[in-house]
C-alpha cells in the first residue's frame, strides 16, 4: 500500500558539501488520510545534549516513516493513535484497532503486522544505506588522519635530525672558540718577546750612539 520507499539525503552530508535537502515523499492529503493525532511523537530518551545531531536525524527518520504512508488506514494510523493516547496502556491499542475497523471493516492484527514489518524493513534499508555512508565516511577521515600524521611525523623526525645535527655544530664551535686563545698564546708571546725585543734592541743602540755623541761633544 505504500507510495515508495523513502529516499532520505544528508545524513552524513554537510551543507557545506551539497546544498540538497533531505528528500521525502509527500505525505497523503488531509482527505486521503483517516484524522488521527497528528502531533503524536514516539516516547524517546533522545539525549539532544550528548550528542546534537540525534534529533535532528531522529526527524528525518520520522519524516520518511511518514512518507510511507498511504491512503487508508494500515500500521501506521495505529500507530500514531496509540503513541498520541498512550504506548502503555493497553486500552490505546483497542480503541485504535476499533476505530481502524469503523473505517475499514476488513482491518485485522494480521495486516497490522504486516504493514509494521514493511516499515520497519524499509527503514532498516535506509539505516544500512546511511550506516555504511557514515562507516564510510570515518574511514575516509581515518585514513586521511593516518597519512596526515606520518607526514608530520616524518617531518618531525627530519627536524630533529637537523635540530642534532645543527646542536653538535654549535658544540663544534663553542669548543673551537675556546681553544682560539690557546691554540695562539704562543704566537702572541712569541710578538709580545719580538716587540720587547725591538724596544730594548732600539734603546740600547740609541743609548750606545747617544753615549759616542756625549762623548765627541765632551772629548773633542
Amino acid at each position: 500500500m505504500a507510495k515508495e520507499s523513502f529516499n532520505w539525503k544528508g545524513l552524513f552530508i554537510n551543507e557545506e558539501e551539497s546544498t540538497n535537502q533531505p528528500q521525502v515523499a509527500i505525505t497523503p492529503t488531509p482527505s486521503e488520510v483517516t484524522k488521527f493525532p497528528n502531533h503524536a511523537s514516539q516516547p524517546s530518551t533522545l539525549d539532544s545534549i550528548s550528542n546534537p545531531f540525534l534529533k535532528e536525524i531522529f526527524e528525518v527518520y520520522e519524516k520518511g516513516f511518514e512518507s510511507l504512508n498511504a491512503a487508508g488506514f494500515d500500521f501506521f494510523e495505529l500507530y500514531k493513535s496509540v503513541v498520541a493516547v498512550g504506548i502503555s496502556n493497553p486500552q490505546s491499542y483497542q480503541m485504535a484497532f476499533t476505530m481502524g475497523k469503523t473505517i475499514q471493516p476488513d482491518l485485522t492484527k494480521q495486516f497490522l503486522l504486516e504493514k509494521a514489518n514493511f516499515y520497519v524493513t524499509e527503514i532498516e534499508k535506509v539505516y544500512a544505506k546511511y550506516d555504511t555512508v557514515g562507516k564510510t565516511k570515518k574511514s575516509d577521515l581515518e585514513n586521511n588522519l593516518t597519512k596526515e600524521k606520518y607526514n608530520l611525523s616524518k617531518s618531525i623526525e627530519e627536524l630533529n635530525t637537523k635540530i642534532l645535527q645543527l646542536q653538535n655544530e654549535l658544540e663544534t664551535k663553542k669548543v673551537e672558540f675556546q681553544k682560539l686563545d690557546s691554540n695562539n698564546i704562543e704566537q702572541f708571546s712569541e710578538i709580545k718577546l719580538k716587540m720587547e725585543a725591538n724596544d730594548l734592541a732600539k734603546h740600547k743602540i740609541l743609548d750606545s750612539i747617544n753615549t759616542v755623541v756625549t762623548g765627541i761633544n765632551q772629548y773633542l
